[in-house]
């Protein structure tokens, strides 16, 4: 069960506004079930040299993104437990790009990394499908910020989105049909 409706403006940082804006609707359990296929769709049968492509110089490589986009969800995912279970104690934040530096995602084949994401999500999807409905609203601290359970369900959504357009229209990922 969980709550519907959109996160007001006091329960994240306007820096993820970005994200939210991208989820469609008052519920972000939609996307956040549909965004494992759509990736696969679109990242599928990409080759490895194709997996590898970065834009520009210092840019993530296609496999980096997807591994980023695992390791936020990931991150979004303790955030939602710890806000979910226990408001009180305060969460970390972390360095993204830090992250990317020490993972090693380049090295991985793009099917693992989609196969990564999947089970990554999949667990996303049922921990928020068993939360309580006032959890939803519970609001706690991370990185020295306040978030709501409902926000960071929008944030892992928009997060994902945000990174998937950025293929598009970046790294030259032909949309699917």
């Amino acid at each position: 069960m969980h709550a519907s409706g959109r996160p007001a403006p006091s329960e994240h940082v306007p820096y993820f506004e970005r994200y939210i804006a991208l989820v469609p609707g008052e519920d972000a359990m939609p996307l956040l079930a549909a965004q494992p296929a759509t990736f696969r769709r679109a990242l599928g049968g990409l080759s490895p040299e194709q997996a590898g492509f970065r834009y520009a110089d210092g840019k993530w490589s296609i496999r980096e993104v997807i591994g980023h986009i695992v390791d936020g969800e990931r991150a979004f995912g303790y955030r939602a437990l710890g806000v979910a279970r226990d408001p009180k104690q305060a969460l970390p934040g972390f360095d993204e790009n830090e992250f990317a530096r020490t993972a090693g995602h380049d090295a991985v084949p793009l099917g693992e990394l989609l196969d990564e994401f999947d089970s990554v999500r999949a667990g996303t999807i049922l921990f928020f499908r068993h939360l309580p409905a006032e959890a939803w609203l519970r609001v706690g601290t991370a990185n020295s910020n306040p978030i709501s359970v409902r926000a960071i369900a929008f944030i892992a959504a928009g997060h994902a989105e945000h990174h998937l357009r950025l293929l598009y229209d970046r790294y030259r990922v032909p949309r699917p049909a």
